[in-house]
């Protein structure tokens, strides 16, 4: 009975593990150069891909702020609701293949992501080579 019990408790707690473990979920977003909490960003997983959009922003003065650096169909669009990853694949303990877009300068970068930790998520966007581009750490959303 007692190995039963404990085949069971390993069980779950393996199981609330490999939850945490997942970069799917709700993240802060901290702005790599001032520190300052931006938004929050949804990651969820479709068709196999991982793909995230703005699904709030923390900042008072930006919080009905549009994308006017955005083409095509985004341009002039509301960031909130805004996908901003796109397509990334899991690849061992990273995702990538995708692509991270910046509503601040409208621009697309390829895009890797990491779990640094249960709660830290490490996103690298670049163009061609990834020494070339530039990091931030987001950080998990409690509910």
């Amino acid at each position: 009975m007692k190995n039963w019990m404990l085949t069971i408790g390993v069980f779950f707690l393996t199981l609330g593990t490999i939850h945490s473990q997942s970069v799917i979920g709700k993240w802060k977003t901290i702005d790599d150069e001032t520190g300052e909490a931006k938004s929050i960003v949804e990651i969820y997983e479709k068709s196999g891909k991982v793909y995230g959009k703005v699904v709030e922003i923390l900042r008072a003065d930006h919080k009905k702020d549009v994308c006017v650096k955005c083409e095509g169909a985004d341009k002039n669009k509301p960031i909130l609701g805004l996908n901003i990853i796109s397509g990334l694949k899991k690849d061992g303990d990273e995702y990538s293949g995708g692509t991270i877009f910046d509503p601040t300068n409208g621009k697309k970068y390829k895009c890797y992501i990491t779990l640094e930790s249960a709660d830290k998520l490490k996103l690298r966007g670049y163009v061609g080579i990834s020494i070339m581009g530039r990091t931030q750490y987001w950080t998990r959303v409690k509910n």
